[in-house]
């Protein structure tokens, strides 16, 4: 048998396993359901001990589906969600649930220290502005609001770094888990001791920076007697490991990944420095990865599907929306629903429809959130070429991907083709194959072109693309017209307000 890896990925949704062969292909897939909860408005939350649970089912599980014992598995990668928050005791543990990277409950920390942290220079020198993204105003948020949290702190890090310690111990985390909390001066290779001061956040929480690719340790957990001994890397932020499985390579390439959240990211050879934007570091060393994240997509149409929908499946819901009609008969949705990051970074921003009227039916509102959402792709392509940055091809993945009415309106609208991923787990093959590169199991960065395959190109109309940007100006004029009916609505919703 082949040397194998293993990878994992620590989705919103659901926890991902991956058996590979670096010269084959994938051997078996499977995954465990996560949940999201959302206590309040503008919350999400998940139970980081129930990613472990899964991880310690999936492991053996995947090996059973491959048919192979774990003494073949010679490295192991995990990707998840990024930058979550999870506050670690003396032990390891969890002190209380995550708190997500599209979680708003930090929006008054937030607004307080955007304009008074002028002086640190923050977007310059960590890559991105204070968001709620940031992990520093969510931790003053704890400070504020759960002191008893603060005081059993001795760690911070994020969900796949989570992991890796559960396997290897240690105090390590991935280099994009450092730059997207806004703590980490990036240009030095440092964290930043006045941007963690300016937080509250303890310079002693914060653990080793190692890049994706890197071996930080063997597995030596008990639970894991099996696979001891195999080669764990850092890990690997999931919207850059599925990007790069799903063809985010060079200069040109666009990759929208359409899972719980979305992700628009293209490719630098220099660091993108922009308020409207985050960055990261690729897969590929050297290589940088402007991006956008919006902080729903997928996880918007679920909840459409369960409270405006009945149930009703998907698929149907699509036929639904095809029937519709491009434009949805004149509907116009802001996919705001739970605040917005890139570009807008607004976490009091609000969905909203617009153009309603008593001929809509639900295909016409789900087509119309279909075509929010690549509105809000199209806005960050008019951020990117502001920067100079231009694409000539559109490459989609995560579960959106598998929607061609979903695709075909994003070819529309950025009169772009769109070619399709056909790896459904791609965080996960990525952590798989960053960990082969780590363990020299594998040579070359381009073979990954090897293990993915792509479904039939999605050529743009150019008819729907006229009327779709007649629509986008619409599109791009509610969220200013409509400003302080948001926010006001927004704080109507927050915690504590009667």
């Amino acid at each position: 048998m082949a040397d194998l890896v293993l990878g994992l990925d620590i989705g919103t949704t659901a926890t991902k396993a991956m058996v590979v062969d670096p010269t084959a292909g994938v051997l078996a897939e499977a995954s465990m359901p996560a949940m999201l909860r959302s206590p309040h408005a503008g919350w999400a939350e998940e139970d980081p001990q129930e990613w472990w649970e899964n991880v310690r089912w999936l492991v053996p599980e995947v090996l059973r589906r491959a048919n192979v014992g774990a003494s073949s598995v010679r490295a192991l990668g995990v990707s998840g969600m990024v930058p979550a928050l999870i506050c670690l005791d003396e032990a390891g543990r969890p002190i209380r649930s995550s708190i997500q990277q599209n979680d708003s409950r930090a929006a008054q920390e937030i607004a307080e220290f955007r304009d008074a942290l002028s002086s640190l220079e923050i977007l310059r020198r960590t890559g991105a502005q204070i968001s709620q993204q940031s992990i520093g105003p969510k931790v003053l948020w704890l400070r504020r609001n759960e002191p008893g949290t603060i005081a059993r702190t001795r760690s911070i890090c994020g969900s796949y770094d989570f992991v890796v310690r559960r396997f290897v111990g240690g105090h390590v985390v991935e280099a994009n888990w450092a730059l997207e909390s806004g703590l980490y001066d990036f240009r030095v290779g440092e964290w930043g001791e006045d941007l963690c001061r300016a937080f509250g956040v303890e310079r002693s929480w914060l653990g080793t920076v190692r890049t994706s690719s890197e071996v930080v340790g063997k597995v030596r957990n008990p639970e894991f007697p099996e696979l001891a001994g195999t080669a764990v890397v850092a890990g690997c932020a999931d919207h850059v490991a599925s990007a790069f499985c799903a063809g985010l390579h060079g200069p040109g390439d666009l990759v929208v990944e359409l899972g719980g959240a979305g992700n628009i990211l293209v490719v630098s050879p220099y660091p993108v420095v922009d308020e409207r934007l985050y960055l990261d570091f690729h897969l590929i060393p050297g290589q940088f990865v402007p991006n956008g994240c919006m902080a729903t997509t997928g996880s918007l149409l679920r909840w459409f599907q369960r409270e405006l929908a009945g149930g009703a499946d998907l698929e149907t819901l699509d036929r639904e929306a095809e029937a519709a009609g491009v434009g949805a008969g004149g509907l116009v949705a802001l996919p705001y629903f739970l605040g917005e990051k890139t570009p807008i970074n607004d976490p009091l921003a609000r969905g909203v429809f617009a153009g309603l009227h008593l001929s809509h039916t639900r295909g016409h509102l789900f087509r119309a959130l279909l075509e929010g959402v690549a509105f809000a792709v199209m806005h960050h392509v008019e951020v990117l070429v502001d920067l100079g940055v231009r694409s000539t091809r559109v490459c989609v993945t995560g579960g959106g991907a598998r929607s061609s009415l979903w695709c075909q309106i994003l070819a529309d609208v950025l009169n772009l083709r769109v070619e399709r991923t056909n790896c459904a787990s791609g965080a996960a093959l990525g952590a798989a194959f960053a960990a082969g590169v780590g363990a020299g199991l594998i040579a070359d960065w381009s073979s990954i072109e090897s293990l993915v395959g792509f479904a039939g190109p999605i050529e743009p109309n150019p008819g729907h693309h006229a009327l779709y940007c007649e629509m986008f100006e619409i599109y791009r004029s509610l969220y200013p017209a409509l400003l302080h009916p948001q926010h006001a609505l927004a704080r109507l919703s927050l915690p504590g307000i009667v």
